[in-house]
């Protein structure tokens, strides 16, 4: 993924689904939540455990499906293991076909689920956090 496709998905990206937000403020997911909602975007937080709570003013979800269909998911970021990206993105593709970009975190690497998900269209990241990637290119 180019420096050009990135600025693209943070220009035109505006809500993202977090799937693995922590309610802990010193977690990495909840980090980068807190980054990306102070940058202007919509972050909806998706943990079975945590689900409806409430947290960085929004509803914390349980999975992806839960999420009401008035709610445009633009991304989704992963903060899951790698064997938990497949069943992710078949969910994505089943149940949020608006979402335009798959986002895998830092260690985060799943090449049949790329495939898959690139082959429907989506935009794929992976092994990056946006909250390195967006002040890296100045956004």
């Amino acid at each position: 993924m180019s420096d050009d496709d990135l600025r693209e998905i943070f220009t035109e990206t505006r809500t993202i689904a977090v799937v693995g937000f922590s309610a802990r403020p010193d977690r990495p997911s909840h980090e980068v939540a807190a980054f990306l909602q102070s940058h202007g975007y919509r972050v909806i937080p998706v943990n079975p455990g945590l689900a409806g709570q409430e947290h960085l003013g929004e509803r914390v979800y349980a999975d992806l499906k839960e999420i009401p269909r008035e709610i445009a998911v633009d991304m989704v970021d992963i903060f899951r293991a790698p064997e938990a990206v497949p069943a992710l993105v078949a969910e994505i593709l089943a149940h949020r076909g608006e979402v335009r970009t798959i986002w895998m975190q830092l260690g985060v690497v799943h090449e049949g689920a790329a495939v898959a998900a690139r082959a429907v269209g989506k935009r794929v990241v992976m092994d990056r956090c946006p909250k390195i990637e967006r002040p890296r290119l100045g956004m």
